[in-house]
């Protein structure tokens, strides 16, 4: 139980810097669809470059944060592996930077917005800076600096929220109040703004690389090829598996813009309503992210220990209970979530549920990876992830020209769902890790189940009041039913343990 203590713990921090990112994100989804800041059009761009810049930091990152806390564990290379990853990456950034800045027209016309190749210039920057502060952060990680690692994101993120407003906002008033104002020297009434919002994005990845300067001033001019080439074996796969699970995430904003039939602009509206109700699914891919930078780590160390299988098998269940948890929060309680979008965007709400679902057998995904990291098969992570990625592909293809956006959501839910239940099949002929699967099923069963309830009864009292009593109440019977199940399981817990008799 300490272990998992621990893990909760290095989650909670790791969460907090994470959640508070996507949060401030999500308080400012109902501020950039505001038709007075940005129009739906307009939105649906913003979403397309940052559809492209994760799929571009796959390739810039290639599977050496994985591979830094994988060979760190090797007590031979804990001297060299810091200098070693940190070099490795400061040369290829400076290399994949200069070959994307010469093809940026070709990149802005593959990302749809061909008019707009200064957002991919901007977009490169953004992406050199987050590479070189990769190993930085994982540095932070394997040292179980937690606290550290969400100061430095969450200044990061408020330099950017209030660059974001600083430019959409109080720019434009100044300018029309006094065309001659010093803001005139850096600001321009007839630029997309669009624009601004990467640029505070970029203003927020340069100050992030600032605050890591006592990380990177601890970089030697060491460089062990040894060590260098067995990394880069290691983390191979794991690029393809990066990139895979890119166009699962991300990518199916660019095949929405490609495949939707109509104008450019109503393309763009599309994307814009889609990636907007996205954010709406984003609770469960919160955790989940929290939980994978307290997991990598941790899981590793666990591998030392004795029977760390079992360990493996209770984190799963306490992860599964906390996502069917916030599955139901958000899925019964959306007639309040949908005001973090604005009103234009509600026709795109359906594909909330889906969404949501489709992140937990992400996150499940996530934990079941361990058997091919920790035996170094990281080869059967990349078959993986390139199935669910045809997958994606496929039906994205077929139906988007049907169904739109509603065709990515299933696209989603049906890729990560084929991932989970591969690894899982697989992992357990490999690892066997004794998951108490049947009781995990029954989970998500009865939290889906009790959605279409709430869905049925509202349909027959479609009130507001009605929906909120409704929702309230079943998920106040599902956490009374998941306690007594696991009563004893909770009982071992500092704080909920004391309540539990």
């Amino acid at each position: 139980m300490s272990g998992i203590k621990k893990l909760a713990g290095q989650t909670m921090w790791y969460g907090v810097s994470s959640i508070a990112a996507r949060f401030i994100n999500y308080l400012l989804t109902p501020y950039l669809t505001s038709t007075s800041v940005l129009q739906v059009s307009d939105y649906g761009k913003l979403s397309l470059v940052y559809a492209a810049i994760p799929l571009l930091n796959v390739l810039f990152t290639y599977g050496f944060e994985t591979a830094y806390f994988r060979f760190s564990q090797r007590k031979e290379f804990q001297q060299s592996i810091y200098s070693t990853a940190s070099i490795s990456l400061f040369i290829s950034t400076i290399i994949f930077s200069l070959v994307l800045w010469i093809f940026h027209n070709s990149l802005a016309s593959l990302a749809g917005i061909p008019g707009q190749p200064y957002l991919i210039k901007i977009s490169i920057l953004i992406i050199a800076l987050d590479a070189l502060a990769t190993i930085p952060f994982a540095k932070l990680r394997h040292e179980g600096r937690p606290i550290k690692y969400a100061f430095i994101r969450i200044i990061g993120i408020l330099v950017n929220i209030a660059a974001t407003i600083f430019f959409l906002s109080y720019c434009p008033k100044i300018i029309v109040n006094n065309p001659n104002s010093w803001i005139s020297l850096f600001y321009r009434t007839d630029v997309n703004p669009v624009t601004y919002v990467v640029i505070a994005t970029l203003l927020q990845s340069g100050l992030t690389l600032l605050l890591l300067m006592g990380q990177i001033g601890a970089i030697k001019l060491e460089f062990n090829k040894v060590l260098w080439k067995e990394m880069i074996l290691y983390a191979l796969p794991l690029i393809i598996v990066g990139l895979g699970g890119m166009i699962n995430e991300t990518f199916d904003r660019l095949m929405l813009n490609w495949w939707v039939p109509g104008s450019i602009t109503f393309k763009e509206e599309q994307v814009g309503i889609y990636s907007a109700c996205y954010k709406l699914s984003l609770l469960i891919s919160l955790f989940t992210q929290a939980f994978r930078m307290g997991a990598e780590p941790f899981f590793f160390k666990q591998a030392e220990g004795l029977n760390p299988q079992r360990t493996y098998a209770r984190v799963m269940k306490f992860f599964v209970i906390t996502v069917t948890l916030m599955f139901l929060l958000v899925s019964l309680f959306l007639p309040v979530f949908k005001y973090f979008v604005g009103r234009t965007y509600w026709v795109g709400l359906g594909v909330v549920p889906i969404l949501l679902l489709a992140n937990i057998f992400l996150g499940i995904y996530y934990n079941l990876s361990i058997w091919y990291k920790l035996g170094n098969k990281t080869k059967a992570g990349a078959y993986i992830t390139i199935t669910g990625a045809a997958i994606t592909i496929l039906i994205n293809r077929i139906f988007i020209p049907h169904y739109s956006f509603l065709a990515c959501a299933w696209a989603t839910f049906f890729c990560y769902g084929s991932m989970m239940v591969i690894s899982f099949a697989w992992g357990q002929k490999e690892y066997r890790i004794p998951y108490p699967t049947k009781k995990l099923i029954a989970y998500i069963v009865i939290v889906v189940t009790l959605y279409f309830i709430h869905r049925a009864l509202t349909s027959i009292v479609p009130q507001i009041w009605f929906s909120l009593f409704i929702g309230a109440l079943l998920l106040f019977i599902y956490t009374w039913f998941i306690l007594l199940i696991e009563k004893e399981e909770f009982k071992k817990f500092p704080v909920i343990g004391k309540f539990i008799k």
